[in-house]
């Protein structure tokens, strides 16, 4: 049985439409996916991302070993700031997506799904007299996203803050008589934040926050991600990959050190190149493939599809894939092989839906 978040009950209120994702039971949608995601595009939605694993890292060294673990400068956040990266291993391989957070005495550090113990025990094994306590926070704070142009207009008025602030900056908040951590954080191609808040508070900020914003459910949200051509780990990214083969170079610092897997990440930047990597591919007719479809040019198999979606904003199926180098060029004809159906599509730059002011 999957879990439930502890927003469950206030999601089924609402009318939500559950599903299983990464063994979470989560709202797929509140009966409009389309609305949704129009919500997101041209007002804001709020949705429950509590599923996303959380830490917390304190200790006198915890900015100096992560800067020493992470593809992205760490040691230089100040409180109030924030980044994201990559932690990876020796051979360059991506153990996880992330993002840190910076505060006065200690970091948060956001994570995908159902891996917060998994990376926390890969850390403790490069800890060795480092002053630093990292601790799984789960179960202790829900997160609340709200994604859209009007995000801060919300977040803003009911917080009574400006909220100007730059990417992954945040600011410690009240809304709705709590505390609430309003992070800069985009889920996809248009302005949006994450809020963490205690866990027992989040059913009164996810509830605040719906009064001016529309529940957004996972379909509308996996939508507005793959358009703007956001890959998620666990589906686009896992660790049979080796870093730039994610083509996310905004994760990486080439000026702030060593840190674990610099050597490879390097040597494809400056003296090399990749033999596949994260592509776009707009399909022909209505059939959504699945994920793992494999990409074909002629007989030649060139890649899989990581993650698929019918387009709100472009009205046809859209995928995220793996690709050979070969075929990166935008305007490729290609097929996707969907359970023996063959899908034309083509390859397109990413993203597909320019990110809104």
């Amino acid at each position: 049985m999957p879990d439930q978040l502890p927003l469950h009950d206030v999601h089924r209120a609402r009318g939500a439409r559950f599903g299983e994702i990464d063994g979470w039971e989560v709202p797929l949608h509140y009966g409009d996916p389309a609305a949704e995601h129009r919500a997101m595009c041209e007002g804001a939605g709020v949705i429950d991302r509590s599923m996303l694993g959380k830490v917390t890292v304190t200790g006198r060294d915890r900015q100096a070993f992560l800067q020493g673990m992470l593809t992205n400068d760490v040691k230089g956040l100040a409180p109030g700031a924030g980044t994201s990266a990559a932690f990876l291993d020796a051979f360059g391989k991506v153990m996880v997506l992330l993002s840190v957070y910076a505060l006065d005495d200690r970091l948060l550090v956001e994570l995908p799904p159902r891996l917060t113990e998994k990376t926390l025990e890969r850390l403790d094994h490069f800890l060795i007299s480092e002053k630093v306590v990292f601790e799984a926070a789960d179960s202790a704070f829900a997160i609340v996203a709200v994604q859209g142009p009007a995000a801060r207009g919300v977040l803003s008025k009911l917080s009574g803050l400006p909220l100007d602030l730059a990417p992954h900056g945040h600011v410690e908040a009240t809304i709705a008589g709590g505390p609430v951590r309003v992070i800069h954080r985009r889920e996809g191609g248009v302005a949006g934040f994450h809020c963490w808040t205690a866990a027992d508070h989040g059913a009164a900020l996810w509830s605040a926050i719906a009064e001016t914003a529309s529940p957004v459910g996972m379909q509308a949200l996996d939508a507005l991600r793959v358009e703007a051509g956001v890959p998620w780990y666990g589906r686009d990214v896992d660790e049979a990959m080796i870093f730039p083969e994610t083509r996310l170079e905004q994760l990486v610092s080439y000026t702030k050190g060593c840190y674990i897997g610099q050597e490879v990440v390097a040597r494809v930047k400056y003296r090399g190149h990749i033999n596949r990597g994260l592509a776009g591919l707009v399909l022909e007719g209505d059939r959504v493939p699945a994920s793992g479809a494999r990409v074909m040019a002629g007989d030649k198999d060139i890649g899989r599809v990581t993650s698929a979606v019918r387009s709100f904003a472009l009205g046809r199926p859209i995928a995220l894939g793996i690709l050979r180098r070969e075929h990166f060029e935008p305007g490729s004809a290609v097929d996707v092989d969907d359970g023996g159906a063959a899908l034309r599509a083509t390859v397109a730059a990413l993203p597909f839906v320019e990110a809104a002011a």
